[in-house]
């Protein structure tokens, strides 16, 4: 096996699911899982959180009809809403695998059911759920016009309304003003259609962030991403419940060589030695989604000690200076964990790239093996 890998640790997943069960208490869960689950590697992910049982999640979501299909390949019997608008293309995948379809317009109906027409599904109700655009403004039909929509919705006899939801734009910042306006706007919604009887199946706007800091927003279901894999979603947020990164990404000391005064290294000439030092090499570079950007910046974690990268990041390679300390080939280097004394988390690499965790982990690509670890 390649000498670079992630390390997924399913004992951490575990731990901050059940943490976050604890804390949303009676309501369901949709766990989210898209992007090959944040790059952690979706099938293990949803094997790993059905082995909870009585208490594994009631719902997934994906953010394509594609990752949904695949989500049914590993024999998941859970609902699965998919995040995106269907097009005509995907319509085989919703009927073949059963899964839930956002809507927030008459064009997206219309889709569906011609869908319907063409795989002859006469007595099947298709599954929705309506988005409501509460101050995103990406996604989803506008709250002055959600409760119409609905209304007309619930009376078409070929579709059923599983949920109603929306998405915070602001709930991973301390000042959630914006964040209460657009609750405030999405239970006025759930309060008319409650008033006028119309069935409306399951209210969910609780993103991770709302998840730390607004349990007026877990309503019936709660829908937990990075905070799945152990990140808080920005700096902002308390830190109400305990969570612990997931993925670990360990490389190993490919070359030492010894290096002069005046010496640079690697492209562009970016680093130049003021003394003589060993540099040794180590088999990651942005293919595998260690960030160009991160020339100059990164450290890595060898025999407990911190090291700091230098010269250009390379498709395939980087560089660290280890002075003159004893290592060795083969030596173990942590880019992304911890050691007795000392870790690198997915915010160290994020707050040199101006980024967020998300984009981290999702980074890491394909070409990097995941091993996975359960000690639970």
């Amino acid at each position: 096996m390649r000498p670079t890998y992630a390390v997924i640790n399913l004992s951490n997943l575990k731990k901050n699911y059940l943490n976050i069960r604890k804390k949303t208490k009676n309501v369901k869960i949709m766990a989210v899982v898209k992007a090959d689950a944040y790059g952690h590697g979706m099938k293990e992910t949803v094997k790993t959180l059905n082995s909870l049982k009585k208490n594994k999640p009631e719902y997934y979501a994906v953010a394509t009809a594609e990752e949904g299909a695949e989500l049914r390949s590993y024999r998941v019997k859970q609902p699965i809403l998919i995040f995106e608008p269907f097009v005509v293309s995907q319509l085989p995948l919703l009927f073949k695998y059963d899964l839930i379809a956002t809507v927030f317009s008459d064009f997206h109906l219309k889709i569906l059911l011609k869908g319907k027409k063409d795989f002859l599904k006469l007595n099947y109700k298709i599954k929705v759920h309506v988005k409501v655009d509460t101050g995103m403004n990406r996604l989803g039909i506008h709250y002055d016009e959600a409760f119409t929509f609905i209304q007309y919705l619930s009376k078409k006899k070929d579709f059923l309304i599983d949920g109603i939801y929306t998405h915070f734009a602001t709930s991973d910042e301390r000042d959630k003003k914006f964040a209460n306006l657009q609750l405030e706007r999405f239970k006025k919604i759930i309060n008319q259609l409650r008033n006028k009887k119309i069935p409306f199946g399951l209210a969910h706007a609780a993103n991770s962030g709302a998840i730390l800091d607004m349990p007026e927003a877990y309503l019936d279901m709660v829908r937990p991403g990075i905070s799945l894999y152990g990140y808080c979603p920005s700096l902002q947020t308390s830190e109400s419940i305990q969570l612990k990164p997931v993925m670990s990404v360990i490389s190993h000391v490919a070359s030492v060589k010894e290096i002069n005064p005046g010496d640079s290294v690697s492209y562009g000439r970016k680093f130049t030695a003021e003394k003589k030092m060993k540099v040794v090499s180590v088999p990651i570079g942005y293919a595998d989604g260690y960030n160009r950007l991160l020339t100059n910046k990164g450290k890595a974690i060898i025999r407990d000690k911190v090291y700091n990268q230098i010269g250009t990041v390379t498709m395939d390679r980087i560089l660290f200076k280890v002075n003159n300390d004893k290592i060795e080939i083969g030596d173990k280097v942590i880019l992304l964990g911890d050691s007795k004394h000392n870790k690198i988390t997915a915010w160290d690499w994020a707050n040199k790239l101006g980024t967020i965790p998300y984009e981290i982990t999702c980074g890491i690509s394909k070409r990097v093996p995941r091993i996975y670890k359960n000690n639970m």
